[in-house]
């Protein structure tokens, strides 16, 4: 049986964006992936088998230029993948959220918090990764790089997931607008991070730096020794969902 298309949600500012919603108990889970992937992959799905199951209401999203939404990747800011999560919240969900957000898909939970303070009962990080295009990126890049994205406006990163990613000035500039490992995170309400410690691309201090900036008093951090970046294992997708049952049982889901 072939999956039906997701649905679309049209601006007349932006590209349509695909969202699958499923109705049912609230707070809203709401999955947020990372940078150049889409709500298909191991850990969305997952989540998604797991509410059908226990009946909690669940909003998929891809960004513009993710996975089934239109858009041209290349075009693509945190601000913007942030503000396209916004519109596909506001317009599908009601009422208290529960975020995921997995990678890139960290950060934009976090700002997606900061945006919906009101709304947002509880947030679980999956190797969050914010701030990445400025400590993960940039300043990681030799001279030459630097030079080929301010003069070129672009640089093509080999990627061990696939084609190489294409990092362009606009995201490494719009990235610093939206800084937060730098300051006091304004949120309060409980947090989970998640993180791997054989993780090569998100560093696992990176989860520490998240609590530490947390003003919330309820964060929670599980490390995992054999953890690689996607966790995307059995045993990992077992503790993702009982970490998400957990929430909703702490927020009063």
């Amino acid at each position: 049986m072939s999956t039906p298309p997701p649905e679309m949600l049209k601006r007349p500012d932006g590209p349509a964006l695909a969202y699958r919603h499923v109705a049912g108990e609230g707070p809203t889970l709401v999955f947020l992936p990372g940078f150049k992937s889409d709500m298909e992959g191991t850990k969305a799905l997952a989540l998604y088998a797991h509410s059908r199951m226990t009946g909690q209401a669940m909003l998929r999203l891809d960004y513009s230029g993710h996975g089934a939404s239109e858009g041209q990747f290349e075009e693509g800011t945190i601000g913007q993948w942030t503000a396209d999560a916004l519109a596909v919240i506001d317009h599908v969900s009601r009422g208290p959220l529960i975020l995921v957000g997995s990678s890139m898909g960290g950060w934009i939970a976090l700002l997606v918090a900061l945006a919906r303070k009101d709304r947002v009962k509880g947030l679980i990080g999956i190797a969050a990764a914010p701030d990445f295009t400025e400590d993960l990126m940039w300043q990681t890049y030799s001279r030459e790089i630097r030079t080929e994205i301010m003069e070129k406006g672009i640089y093509m990163e080999p990627s061990d997931y696939g084609e190489p990613l294409p990092i362009t000035r606009r995201l490494i500039e719009d990235g610093r607008d939206h800084l937060l490992l730098d300051r006091p995170i304004p949120l309060t309400c409980p947090v989970h991070l998640i993180q791997g410690m054989r993780d090569e691309d998100v560093p696992w201090e990176t989860a520490l730096r998240i609590l530490e900036q947390l003003e919330s008093e309820d964060v929670e951090l599980t490390l995992v020794k054999t953890g690689d970046h996607r966790l995307s294992e059995p045993r990992d997708l077992a503790r993702l969902t009982a970490a998400v049952d957990r929430m909703v049982e702490k927020v009063g889901g």
